[in-house]
């Protein structure tokens, strides 16, 4: 059943009754609303603002936009000086490319300086489809995980993009928020909780959990669906969004494998470095439990459309209620 604290759309177990949306689209709105809350907000592009969603900001505060052209290092470090200057830049493009391209100099202008530039990378995952392997960014969460002082976020749908965005142009601190291309459903709500550092649990009760499912980006839908058909198979699955990949939500994740005992992550992302190894860390500290990694295993994307990719890199809704039922035996 859908957590009611959730407050979750009520057609969420019917996919084809959605909104289907890019995440993407949810910070281009946050971004202009941002824009609107705070002059200090500005926006940089890397030549890609119509991909990136940074469009509508762009005309709405002309003065506050930077065209920086293919140069994701000037972007970064021009973002950085801005920053220094009371400035919160937004700097977008592929995240292939930022911060693919990009790291050494958000490694040493932004985060060693501490200073608030929010690095939004859109086109991730395997999702991006025909594009393929060069745009398909599958090692961006674990480049920015193990960057010092800067918070990861991965929302799981639109709406969560939106008010990412928002707390991210808050937080004084460097940030990566991690976009789609592809639309996903919907599913969340204007009333849905949200919170930098926090985890939520979205379907089933702790009380009489068989196995948690901890899930991030698009795969919290996808999880979400595979938890209430095998339900009907007697398995009570817990679904855990968990957003914010760093700072990890330490205590979310410790009382659902206590109640669970058996844990399954998915991710569209490496599993190493991404959040299948976050989970695994902290259990592997704080309560050790049998695991199932639902993810990309130490390979690079290829062209397809999304869902062909999704089920054969084993993404999709039947990969995820496999990997329950072996995690499940294990306990």
């Amino acid at each position: 059943m859908l957590n009611p604290l959730a407050k979750l759309n009520d057609k969420t177990l019917d996919a084809t009754s959605l909104e289907q949306k890019p995440t993407r689209d949810g910070f281009g709105r946050g971004l202009v609303d941002a824009g609107k809350a705070d002059e200090r907000v500005v926006a940089l592009s890397a030549d890609l603002k119509e991909s990136t969603r940074v469009e509508d900001f762009a005309k709405a505060f002309p003065n506050r936009f930077f065209e920086m052209g293919v140069a994701e290092q000037n972007l970064a470090t021009v973002a950085s000086g801005l920053a220094n200057y009371g400035k919160i830049p937004f700097i977008t493009s592929y995240a292939t490319f930022s911060p693919g391209r990009n790291l050494e100099q958000i490694r040493t202008t932004i985060a060693i300086n501490d200073v608030p530039v929010k690095i939004v990378g859109c086109h991730a995952g395997v999702s991006v489809g025909p594009d393929g392997a060069t745009h398909q960014a599958l090692e961006d969460v674990a480049m920015m995980r193990a960057m010092p002082n800067m918070t990861v976020i991965v929302p799981c749908d639109a709406n969560e993009a939106y008010k990412a965005t928002l707390a991210i142009a808050k937080n004084d601190k460097p940030s990566y928020l991690r976009l789609g291309r592809e639309k996903t459903p919907v599913f969340t709500t204007d009333q849905t909780p949200f919170e930098i550092g926090k985890s939520q649990i979205v379907f089933g009760d702790l009380a009489d959990a068989d196995v948690g499912i901890v899930a991030c980006g698009g795969l919290v839908y996808n999880a979400i669906l595979a938890a209430n058909e095998l339900a009907g198979e007697g398995i009570n699955a817990v679904v855990l969004n968990i957003s914010t990949i760093k700072p990890i939500d330490r205590e979310g994740l410790v009382e659902i494998a206590k109640s669970a005992c058996a844990i399954v992550t998915c991710e569209e992302h490496q599993i190493a470095g991404g959040l299948g190894g976050a989970v695994a860390e902290v259990l592997a500290e704080e309560c050790p439990t049998p695991i199932e990694f639902i993810g990309i295993r130490d390979q690079f994307g290829q062209s397809g459309t999304p869902a062909e990719l999704f089920a054969h890199y084993k993404l999709d809704v039947e990969s995820i209620k496999v990997a329950v039922r072996d995690v499940v035996k294990r306990k």
